[in-house]
Order: structure tokens, then sequence, then C-alpha cells
């Protein structure tokens, strides 16, 4: 038998569903509710410890910003011109370097001292230079001439210790001074210490010049140090990167050596 619906019926709303989404809804309502109120507090107290420190927060920014002004202030009215007195002095003693670079005997031993303590006429020499204009680059550079000179005049603690006060990351001069130190502790009989500065200075800067030359250098007081080891590894690294090169192209009979001493 067929069944109608009377018109006007409504199916009842079936209420569990509604009660639970609005269960729900307040549940994240109130997390929400309660994220903003923990935000609002952390806010508040921010604030209150920002006025609480406020002088002291003031006179802190104001502290860094003449620290900052100080330091720009120091650099263009001290640092710079010191530069470039620093760099005009040292135009002097360099002539009475490479003077004596070219000279021999007691000449160039004359012109090594004006190099290194300046003219009567008040001039400065390299040992003024890197002692009135320490920190600056003219003074740093002094360092590197008076242990050079010092070396050439077989005085090798001073050459030790100028060179050691001196930086570079040339590619040339970084090296070379290192390099140098070795010499000086070479030739005062201390090859331990000669062979760590010949490594520092291979290390320092990869060129076809002061690489192979103080690779070799290495070699040659590993070998007298009985470390034949070290030796070949220093020689073969010659022959395979810088055969091209002078000391290269002459490494054979050292590799050689290296290996039938072991």
């Amino acid at each position: 038998m067929a069944t109608y619906k009377k018109r006007g019926y409504k199916p009842k709303k079936e209420k569990v569903v509604e009660e639970v989404i609005e269960d729900t809804f307040d549940e994240s309502q109130s997390d929400v509710a309660k994220t903003f109120e923990g935000l609002d507090e952390v806010a508040n107290k921010s604030e209150q410890w920002i006025e609480k420190n406020s002088r002291p927060l003031f006179f802190g920014l104001v502290g860094i910003a003449v620290l900052i002004l100080g330091y720009l202030a120091f650099n263009k009215f001290v640092g710079e011109p010191n530069e470039v007195n620093a760099s005009n002095e040292l135009a002097y003693p360099r002539s009475f370097f490479d003077q004596a670079e070219k000279a021999a005997g007691a000449k160039a031993d004359s012109l090594y001292n004006l190099g290194l303590n300046g003219g009567a006429d008040g001039k400065f020499g390299f040992l003024d230079i890197a002692k009135t204009f320490s920190g600056t680059k003219a003074g740093n550079i002094a360092n590197y001439y008076a242990g050079i000179t010092y070396l050439r005049q077989k005085d090798y603690q001073n050459a030790i210790s100028y060179l050691s006060d001196f930086t570079s990351d040339d590619e040339l001069l970084g090296p070379t001074a290192l390099g140098a130190i070795g010499d000086a502790f070479a030739d005062i009989n201390q090859p331990e210490e000669a062979l760590e500065y010949y490594e520092k200075a291979a290390n320092k800067k990869d060129n076809e010049f002061t690489t192979p030359m103080f690779l070799f250098k290495a070699g040659q007081t590993a070998m007298k140090l009985g470390k034949h080891d070290k030796a070949l590894a220093f020689f073969t690294t010659v022959k395979e990167k810088y055969s091209t090169t002078q000391i290269g192209r002459d490494i054979d009979k050292y590799l050689n050596s290296a290996k039938y001493a072991k």
C-alpha cells in the first residue's frame, strides 16, 4: 500500500551532530583565545620592560653610535694620514735596500745599515718605521725589509724576530717571508724549525716560483734529518706539479736519491 507525506510535514533535524560541531567550535575558539591572551601578556610584559629600561637602552644605543662614529673619525683623521706618512717614509730606506741588493762587500753593508737605521738628516729607516707606524701597511712591510736585511747581515735572531712580525697574503711576499725564516733557522743549525717553515712557505700560496723552491728546500732539509719518506713526497710533488719550472726540470736526481736512501 502506497504511503505519502502529509503536506507541511518536516523531518526532525539531527541535533546531535550540531551539538558536536558546536562543542568542537567552542573548544577551538577557546584555544585561539588563550593563544591571543598569551601573546597579549608577553606584549604587555615587553612594554613594561622597555618602559622600565628605556634610559639604559637609550644610553646604550648612544654609546654604540659614539663608538662607531669614533672609529670612523679615527680612521679618517688619524689612520689614513698615518698610512700616507708611513708610505712616504718607507720610500727612503727602500732606495738603500735596493742599491744594497745590487752591491757587494762593505758598500752593501753600508747601504743595508742606512736602510735599517735611516740617515743622519732625521730620515727614518726600517726600524723606525716598523716601531713608529706599527699597525699600518707600511709599518708591516718595514718588518719584512728589516728581517731580510738582518738575514743578509747574518743577524739571524733579529731576522727571525722581524720576519715573524710580518704578515701578508701577497702571492710572493707571504711565502718568501716564511721561507726566509726557514733559511735563518737552517743557518743557525736548527733544521727541524727550518723544515717547518719551508713547509709553511710551500703551502702559503700555490705558484710556480715560491712553491717548487720551498718544496725543494723542504726536501733537502728532510734528507739531512733522515726523513727520506718526507723528502720523497716533497720531490715527487715538484716532479708532478711543477715539472716545467727550473727546479722541476732538475728534480729527478734528488728524487732518485730520496728513493735509494729509504
